[in-house]
Formats: structure tokens, C-alpha cells, sequence
């Protein structure tokens, strides 16, 4: 069922009524963004003192973004299921509100929405792509229904911005020619992961197209950075740390010379910071990557002389889906419309990636699933 919110009295009701006019909602929103000049203002401004719900909050990026805007005096709510998180791992500070449930809980989803957010940022997924080719109808209930959901609550209460987490390393394939840039994406893709991504961004693009919702996509390019817990259905990099910290070889698919675009999650939050208020973003797709290229076995060398894993690595087959040998994403539209400039040294990020594992590991190694 589709809700309506209600206003009496400032009070905000949920009652089961058919969707609210697009002209009703594009009214409103005028109406909340009137005297507001959001290029202006600075992102300390504009965030304190808003409620912002982060979906997918208690992960990688989740956790760090919401450390970030609960120090800009934002009142943060997190609504994850800890289906691929901890708890531990979410910041404890006064002004992040923990709900524990999934975006496909309406239960759930009308209690986070009933302290109507000024933002969402919708980072909830089902991760990632071996994840979704060994579970694909969980992965299109999670991603496609899921996603939907979240859309329509966050219409219904004349949100802000939306901004969506979309993957740069899903909607570009072989057929896109690199630098990946914005307009040339694929409909020939190999999981469905990178399949109900894309799927997200169209349903963002009939939000904005139709009711006026004021929709970012953001196409994340191999994030890495504390935060992120490893196991079976993670990233490389925490992985990597993970074995080489119990003095295993780092199993590499593939050679070793394919490269990814990996990005620092403190440039990501900033890029997602900045879609929030830019109001040039709106209605735009907008690669969020680090615009350099670096090689497996390169970042395999450097975890491993890290952390003094003397073990090496060792080489097994290549996944039937990764075909992709190299990644790179042009940032140029970022750079123009949010004055992205990403600012980590990829070196220097793993070395706060290792700080992180070696002050976190006792709950590391509890967590980490394989």
C-alpha cells in the first residue's frame, strides 16, 4: 500500500490514501526550498539542525557519513538490518538514532519517515555482485522493491533531496569506453547486482520526472576506508587486510595487473555532502571516484608490507562475471557541479585502513563471516 502524509497542527498522521498530486508536491517543495540559495551556504550551515535519514547507515559509508553530518549538528537516523553490518561499528553520539529493519518493512519505514527527514540518503543495498548472483531474487527484492519504497516515503514527505548510492562499477560495461563518463551506460551488464543498480536509477529518474522529487545519483567507484568488515561478499581491501593479518597469501583472480578506481570513503562523503546542497546535481547522475587507476597486485604488495605479511599471494581463476580488466571513471562532471577534488593518496588511505583494523580487530575478527 502507498501512504499519504497528512499535516494537522504540525503533526505528521499516516493514513492509507492514494499518492499526493504532482503539482501538490512540486508546491511544497518550492514552498520549503523558498529564500534558500543552497550554492551559497556551506555545508555546515545547511545540515545542522536537519533530520536526515541514512539508509544502509551502519556501513562503511554509511557509518562515516553519519559521524560526519552528526558533527554538523544534523539529527541522523540509521534504518539498517544489519543484514551485512555491526552495530558495533555505528558511531555512538546523542544525535544518530539507531532503527534496527529493513527498507522492505513498511512498519519500519513509516516509523523513520514519521520524523519526516529534510534529507534521505539511501545507501541500503544487497552487496554485491557475487552476493547477487549466488541470491538474485533477494537482491532484486532488496535493490528493486526496496529502493521503490524508499522513493515513495520520501515523495510523500516532501524530502529535500534524495540521494541514491549507484554503482560505477555496475552501470558502465564492456561496451563503455573509459574514462567512464556519466552518459554512456550499458544494458549489456553480467549480474544482477549491476542490474537492479541501474534499475535504482531509473526508478530515482521516475521520481524526479514525474513528481518533481529532487533526486541525485551518485556512481560510487571501489569505496574503501575504515569502516568496512570483512567477508565473503566484501570489497578486496578489507579482505586483503583481513588475510594478511592472519598471515595468509592474498588470493588474486585474474593476474594481477587488472586495475580499479578506488576511492577513499572520506572523498565519497564529501561528494554526497555536496549533492545535498548543490542544486545543479539535482535531476543528475554523478561519478564519485578517485579518476586514477591502480593495480591489484600493487595494492596486494602494499597490504601485505603493511601489516608484514610475509605469506605472498597467490593466484586462482577469475570469476565467470568479472570481465572487467580495468576501471576508471572520469570525474570531470563532479569536479563542475559539486567542486569535487577527491583528497586521499591511495597509499595513505590504506594506512588509515590498517589503523582502523588494528584498533577494531578483537570485533573484526568476532564479525568477519567467510
Amino acid at each position: 500500500m502507498i501512504w499519504k502524509i497528512a499535516y494537522k497542527k504540525n503533526a505528521l498522521l499516516l493514513c492509507g490514501k492514494e499518492t499526493l498530486l504532482k503539482e501538490t508536491f512540486t508546491k511544497e517543495i518550492k514552498k520549503r526550498g523558498k529564500g534558500r540559495c543552497a550554492i551559497k551556504m556551506s555545508i555546515e550551515n545547511e545540515y545542522e539542525d536537519k533530520t536526515i535519514l541514512v539508509t544502509g547507515g551502519a556501513g562503511c559509508i554509511g557509518t562515516n557519513l553519519c559521524r560526519k553530518l552528526a558533527e554538523l549538528g544534523a539529527r541522523v537516523i540509521i534504518l539498517d538490518d544489519l543484514s551485512s553490518a555491526y552495530e558495533w561499528n555505528i558511531p555512538k553520539v546523542k544525535n544518530i538514532v539507531f532503527v534496527k529493519g529493513s527498507i522492505l518493512d513498511e512498519e519500519k519505514l513509516k516509523r523513520v519517515f514519521k520524523e519526516k527527514p529534510d534529507y534521505v540518503f539511501h545507501l541500503a543495498a544487497h552487496f554485491a555482485n557475487q552476493n547477487s548472483v549466488d541470491n538474485p531474487e533477494t537482491d532484486l527484492m532488496v535493490n528493486g522493491l526496496g529502493t521503490l519504497k524508499v522513493l515513495q516515503y520520501a515523495q510523500l514527505v516532501y524530502v529535500k533531496r534524495f540521494i541514491y548510492s549507484s554503482s560505477g562499477c555496475g552501470v558502465y560495461g564492456l561496451d563503455s569506453k573509459m574514462p567512464f563518463e556519466e552518459h554512456d551506460i550499458s544494458i549489456s551488464l553480467h549480474t544482477p547486482y549491476q542490474v537492479t543498480k541501474l534499475l535504482g536509477e531509473l526508478y530515482t529518474n521516475y521520481f524526479h520526472n514525474l513528481y518533481g522529487l529532487p533526486v541525485v545519483n551518485a556512481r560510487f567507484f571501489n569505496v574503501y576506508g575504515p569502516g568496512e568488515v570483512p567477508g565473503r561478499y566484501r570489497n578486496v581491501i578489507p579482505n586483503f587486510f583481513y588475510w594478511a593479518m592472519n598471515k595468509q597469501p592474498l588470493p588474486i583472480t585474474g593476474d594481477g595487473t587488472e586495475t580499479r578506481d578506488w576511492t577513499y570513503v572520506d572523498d565519497i562523503i564529501n561528494g554526497l555532502l555536496a549533492m545535498g546542497i548543490k542544486e545543479e546535481a539535482v535531476g543528475e547522475a554523478i561519478n564519485l571516484g578517485s579518476g586514477k587507476e591502480h593495480r591489484v597486485i600493487d595494492l596486494a604488495n602494499m597490504v601485505n608490507e603493511l601489516t608484514g605479511n610475509d605469506s605472498g599471494v597467490r593466484y586462482v581463476e577469475r570469476r565467470d562475471w568479472d570481465v572487467k580488466r580495468r576501471l576508471l571513471s572520469s570525474i570531470e562532471k563532479a569536479k563542475k557541479l559539486l567542486g569535487y577534488e577527491p583528497q586521499m593518496e591511495f597509499e595513505d588511505g590504506l594506512k588509515k585502513v590498517h589503523e582502523w583494523f588494528t584498533e577494531n580487530w578483537e570485533n573484526i575478527r568476532r564479525s568477519a563471516e567467510f
